[in-house]
């Protein structure tokens, strides 16, 4: 049952800013940049946000399609401004996910891609390496879309999990030809693969731990156009490794899945769900019991283009969670665009910036934030590229040029930001879920790899304050005894938590 009050639990500020954003593209290295491709790239074209050389500024990969992925690396100094960096030589490319792998804390790249698939090693200066047979894993020659990674208890590397989409090699396809996925698990002869069956044609994966119990449990989201019946979707736990609706354990839910973006906007600690799909946006709020459809009143279902004038259902893609205007509500941008040429669907379908209001409903405002464009929008990224303290916005487009927007919304309130490292496996502390009280209430934010549609980020956690001057904040870590203890951190600061083990085997959390 969902509480009375679906959202306005986690009280905060009153709105403050309106969001503006400025087109900031011109920003970008030429030439223009679009994801392109026919029918196996009509899916896919994400972008993977990092800090790829140390210097506290987000770079991107970006997909490209059938025209070679790139990178670009933030040269920020008194503007925004980005070079062309150098990745190896790729293109068909579907998406790009950050990842650190190892101790060595430099940020690697998983890359998908419409044949063989790679793990890319970070050198800690914008250089990356290719690492598929250094690790034992095996790229496949698949059509893959969806990836998240975990890290398993006792692992030194990470769970790497993989989605494919229709089978390429199918000659009944494409309609009832979904792929396999794919499990690959790091052990003393490399990566190993464990398929994950059956599939239904997988757009987004996300680990998570959905029910806080300190297991991660990975959900797919399928797209029902080439499953069509008989498909759902998935919730697969590790231990012992099953898919829960098969086994009776969770419900069935049928879409045309496109992204998952996860959060806890009801202030009890579950992480609420969001997936992207053909004709509405389904809000899944968590519960004791499990997940519930939000009511219609919540304002996240987006079923129709907002301004454009094309009264047909909407497409959705990503979709991020971010606080935009710095209020401490989180709210939601979703990525719109017609798979091609879908009669059915809008064609002129803009962006959804869909921010939260103080009593938890959500409310309008891509177009008068300025970026409600008409183009195919795929991935997309939240991130203060500029170093202003503001989330600044990047979209990709299918055949149309990729967008840069800067935030520059007026009286917006104060942030921090919490980066968070550990020594040994897993160093980014992938997993770990960050607990904030304020006003009486406690919001949490978990930390993860994967979801949205083909694209990631990897980069300190922006904390939106409001009017506060500081806020109260403690960390629980993946494999920790207990939660570290309570810090006090004040408005404007950028703070980094470190997870050490003393001699006596004790955790201690250090944040400086």
């Amino acid at each position: 049952m969902i509480r009375p009050l679906l959202l306005g639990c986690l009280l905060a500020s009153p709105a403050l800013a309106q969001p503006r954003f400025e087109d900031a593209s011109g920003a970008l290295p030429g030439p223009e940049h679009s994801y392109e491709g026919g029918w196996e790239h009509f899916v896919g074209g994400g972008v993977a946000v990092m800090d790829c050389n140390g210097d506290a500024r987000p770079d991107m990969a970006v997909a490209g399609g059938e025209v070679r992925a790139r990178l670009f690396v933030n040269a920020t100094d008194t503007a925004l401004r980005f070079v062309e960096g150098a990745l190896p030589e790729m293109t068909g490319v579907t998406g790009i996910w950050p990842l650190m792998l190892d101790a060595d804390h430099d940020v690697d790249l998983v890359v998908l891609r419409v044949g063989e698939n790679l793990i890319l090693r970070g050198n800690g200066d914008c250089t990356f390496t290719r690492a598929n047979e250094a690790l034992g894993f095996d790229g496949g020659d698949r059509w893959s879309t969806a990836f998240s990674a975990t890290w398993e208890r006792d692992a030194t590397l990470p769970a790497l999990a993989i989605g494919n989409y229709v089978d390429r090699d199918d000659p009944e396809g494409p309609f009832f030809a979904c792929d396999s996925n794919e499990l690959h698990r790091y052990g003393a002869a490399g990566y190993a693969m464990t398929p994950l069956e059956p599939g239904f044609c997988a757009l987004s994966m996300l680990f998570s731990d959905y029910d806080r119990d300190r297991a991660p449990e990975l959900r797919v989201s399928n797209d029902r156009h080439y499953y069509v019946r008989d498909g759902y979707e998935q919730m697969w736990e590790l231990e012992p490794l099953h898919e829960m609706v098969a086994a009776g354990e969770w419900e069935e839910v049928s879409l045309w899945g496109m992204g998952i973006a996860s959060q806890d906007i009801t202030g009890d600690g579950l992480p609420e769900v969001m997936l992207t799909s053909m004709g509405d946006q389904q809000m899944m709020i968590a519960d004791s019991g499990g997940y519930a459809r939000a009511p219609v009143t919540i304002g996240t279902y987006a079923t129709l283009p907002h301004t454009g004038g094309d009264g047909r259902p909407t497409t959705g893609w990503h979709a991020e969670f971010a606080d935009v205007d710095n209020d401490g509500r989180m709210d939601l941008f979703i990525a719109k665009g017609n798979v091609d040429q879908m009669p059915g669907m809008a064609m002129e379908d803009p962006n959804n910036l869909l921010m939260q209001q103080p009593d938890g409903t959500f409310r309008e405002a891509a177009a008068e934030a300025g970026i409600a464009t008409l183009d195919r929008s795929r991935g997309a990224a939240l991130a203060d590229f500029d170093g202003d303290g503001l989330l600044d916005l990047v979209v990709i487009n299918r055949r149309a040029p990729m967008e840069l927007w800067r935030n520059v919304s007026d009286d917006a309130g104060q942030a921090i930001t919490l980066d968070l490292h550990r020594d040994g496996p897993n160093p980014a502390a992938i997993g770990a879920v960050i607990e904030i009280a304020r006003d009486g209430v406690i919001e949490t934010r978990e930390r993860t790899v994967g979801g949205g549609h083909g694209s990631g980020s990897l980069l300190p956690l922006h904390i939106g304050l409001g009017n506060a001057e500081a806020v109260q904040l403690r960390i629980i870590w993946p494999d920790a005894q207990q939660p570290s203890e309570w810090f006090g951190v004040a408005a404007g600061g950028s703070y980094q938590a470190r997870l050490i083990r003393d001699v006596s085997g004790d955790d201690i959390t250090v944040l400086e």
